[in-house]
């Protein structure tokens, strides 16, 4: 019996027929439950290994007269997914939170309430999230019903926090406008002396509403937006954007396609690693590495343009397949960078890891702890640097990865340094890949038409990026237009976990904690 079998007999013993089980997709369950019955399931499903990866929901009044909430989780031994869905009518439009018990839960459920109005009883914590304090009462913009044109009249409003009080305790607001150029985010440290002892962050300043400029479109159309998530992980935003239209329509991409979105897919996580850990050493002011990563990264996306046409490598992905072909040349090019890339960059980080003054800022800073990293579901290098060995690549594989050999670099400590070592290990690894893809890169079409979608129904598209773990749901509408798109990127489920890293550090220290997540402000204000 394997596993899937023994959790569906897990689910009909105990909730017979209280429970609707669908087989969409070889590696998916489907879920049909009643709403009474979501906590209990999502408990059960926590104790059996399934962690909660997405929660989102859709506006389906014009349909059947209801909201639905669809629950994802994903077990990465068997590597398979059971997405849970449940039916909240309009005229009762709430639902049972189940943060208390599953924690990776708790910023969906606000931002559903925020989006679509319908509120999640029981969850600890209401304030608005996706939306502001001024945003008006009553206005959800995720609901059918809103237009893109609205003019939105804002109100009054003030910030709530958690006040922390007694004897030296001050407040230290950073942001949301910052010194360099980044982007917006506001930083609330509550600290003695220069020792934090809580910090909150708020977030979502510049939503961009991409969700909803999606709603309507046809696959073609919404790729450039997709493709503008996020400028440094657009190509495996874009596939798993693929990837999902690939399986409601049934498509199957030549292997060709499979080895050169390895190859892209790697490139991209190669500059960003490199870049990023340059920018943990801006962090530390090691002005050395900050330039040599710099550089190196430079370099990187100089080969990308030069072979894809696309330094950020866009243009590149399209539902059915790639646009762009790789070379006998492109592939001699590429090899050249890397081998003297790698050269290069061991030697960097030799020198790095050797710098006292480096390692006194990093080793123990900045901990955070394999329980918060488990309940709160975080994801890509912050995960694997606490001893969670979890990489969508070889669990839910995908593109080439199932045919390449590769290892997961994991670590205990949850420091700076741990986050650090993941990401040069994970260079090394990913410089490892490209040459098997590239010595193994089959012949075949690099491009295969969508085939027929059935309106109304979805699908779940997952990738690894630099950063974590990338999931796209998508469910089709009319004329194999999007009816409903929901983007959850690996900073979407890091970015919450960052203020528990920080207590017991001192201010001055913040800037490197915060890089050595390297998370994104872009992918939230989606």
């Amino acid at each position: 019996m394997t596993r899937q079998d023994r959790v569906l007999s897990l689910i009909l013993n105990f909730f017979g027929n209280r429970v609707i089980i669908t087989k969409a997709y070889v590696d998916e369950l489907r879920l049909e439950v009643k709403k009474n019955d979501v906590p209990i399931l999502a408990i059960k499903l926590r104790d059996w290994g399934f962690p909660l990866i997405q929660l989102t929901a859709t506006d389906e009044r014009v349909i059947h007269g209801l909201f639905r909430l669809f629950y994802t989780f994903a077990n990465d031994q068997e590597k398979y997914l059971i997405v849970m869905t449940v039916a909240i009518a309009e005229a009762e439009p709430s639902f049972l939170s189940i943060t208390k018990e599953v924690p990776a839960a708790h910023w969906y459920e606000r931002e559903i309430r925020d989006l679509f109005g319908l509120d999640p009883i029981g969850h600890p914590d209401k304030r608005c999230l996706a939306v502001h304090e001024d945003w008006p009462e009553g206005l959800f913009p995720l609901r059918k019903d809103f237009s893109l044109e609205s003019k939105i009249p804002r109100t009054e409003g003030q910030l709530a926090y958690d006040k922390v009080e007694g004897e030296g305790v001050m407040q230290v607001p950073v942001g949301p406008i910052h010194a360099g150029i980044i982007e917006p985010g506001h930083f609330l440290f509550s600290s003695v002396g220069d020792t934090v002892i809580n910090l909150e962050a708020r977030l979502f300043y510049t939503h961009r509403g991409m969700e909803k400029l999606a709603e309507g479109k046809n696959a073609l159309e919404a790729l450039p937006i997709v493709e503008r998530i996020c400028g440094a992980c657009s190509f495996s935003h874009t596939t798993s954007y693929c990837q999902a239209l690939e399986k409601l329509s049934g498509t199957n991409v030549s292997m060709r396609v499979n080895y050169i979105r390895t190859v892209v897919l790697e490139l991209e996580r190669l500059y960003n690693h490199v870049g990023d850990i340059g920018n943990i050493c801006a962090g530390v002011g090691f002005a050395f590495g900050t330039m040599h990563g710099a550089r190196l990264k430079e370099e990187l996306m100089g080969l990308n343009e030069l072979v894809f046409g696309s330094r950020f490598l866009r243009g590149i992905n399209i539902p059915g397949g790639v646009r762009r072909d790789i070379s006998i040349l492109d592939s001699d090019l590429i090899i050249v960078v890397l081998d003297k890339l790698e050269l290069e960059f061991r030697d960097f980080v030799e020198i790095m890891l050797d710098s006292n003054s480096y390692m006194d800022r990093v080793e123990t800073t900045g901990i955070l702890l394999n329980r918060t990293d488990s309940d709160m579901h975080a994801v890509g290098p912050a995960a694997r640097a606490t001893g969670v060995n979890r990489d969508v690549r070889r669990d839910h594989p995908y593109a080439a990865y199932d045919r390449i050999s590769f290892k997961v670099p994991v670590y205990e400590l949850g420091d700076v340094l741990a986050r650090v070592r993941v990401r040069i290990d994970e260079t090394f690894e990913s410089i490892n890949i490209i040459r098997q893809s590239l010595a193994s890169l089959p012949i075949g079409k690099l491009i295969q038409p969508l085939g027929e979608m059935i309106p109304y129904r979805y699908a779940v598209g997952m990738t690894e990026s630099a950063r974590g773990e990338n999931v796209h749901f998508i469910m089709i509408g009319k004329d194999k237009t999007i009816y409903r798109y929901m983007v959850r990127s690996a900073s979407y489920v890091n970015w919450p976990v960052v203020p528990s890293t920080v207590p017991g550090n001192i201010i001055p220290d913040f800037p490197v904690i915060n890089k050595s997540f390297e998370l994104c402000y872009s992918c939230l204000d989606r």
